[in-house]
């Protein structure tokens, strides 16, 4: 059995540095490809006035905007928010007294996301360059917190949780569509930064 403290703190096999590197390797480069995830996972009314690349940017596991059940006028970060198709379908969803920030630690993501959000004419969403283990937010400042797919790739997983909850205002939600893994991996898996 693999020793707890594993799965609480992470990287205790891996440096959280290689863990970030090998996703900043992965997710860094990717460039639009093609509609198939967007279309699975997000109805063809919410892709309706989307900017293309966003779409073919969708790399979720889910759809946490539907989950989450936004409502006008809350105030919701994404952690992890890559080329931004959940952060400007919340923005709808929130509409222009909501606001929406979403988190990424890829400057390329950002910009691109950033961009995305111009087209749409979103100005209630926004995004910042950030660690979701450390949130560039004040404690008790969001009404939602989601995220897709992505806190599976932090070697610090319960930190994650912490930081939502931190953000999170008395009777705010969490809404997190993600990977699970129901058995240990062997070590050697556990020690390829690949793998994360």
């Amino acid at each position: 059995m693999t020793d707890p403290g594993f799965h609480i703190d992470g990287g205790d096999l891996l440096s959280q540095d290689a863990i970030r590197s090998s996703v900043r390797e992965v997710y860094g480069g990717i460039q639009p490809a093609d509609r198939k995830v967007a279309e699975r996972f997000y109805s063809p009314e919410q892709l309706i006035g989307l900017p293309e690349d966003t779409i073919r940017m969708a790399l979720g596991v889910g759809n946490p905007v539907r989950l989450a059940q936004l409502r006008t006028g809350e105030d919701v970060v994404d952690l992890g928010s890559g080329g931004g198709i959940d952060c400007l379908l919340a923005g709808r969803a929130v509409g222009p007294s909501g606001s929406v920030v979403g988190i990424d630690f890829l400057p390329d993501m950002i910009a691109r996301a950033s961009r995305a959000a111009a087209e749409a004419g979103l100005t209630n969403v926004r995004f910042a360059e950030g660690l979701i283990e450390s949130l560039p937010l004040s404690d008790e400042s969001v009404d939602v917190v989601i995220s897709n797919g992505v806190p599976n790739l932090s070697p610090r997983k319960v930190r994650v949780l912490a930081e939502a909850f931190r953000v999170l205002r008395p009777g705010g939600r969490l809404a997190i569509v993600d990977l699970i893994l129901e058995h240990d991996l062997p070590p050697e898996i556990q020690t390829q930064p690949a793998a994360w």
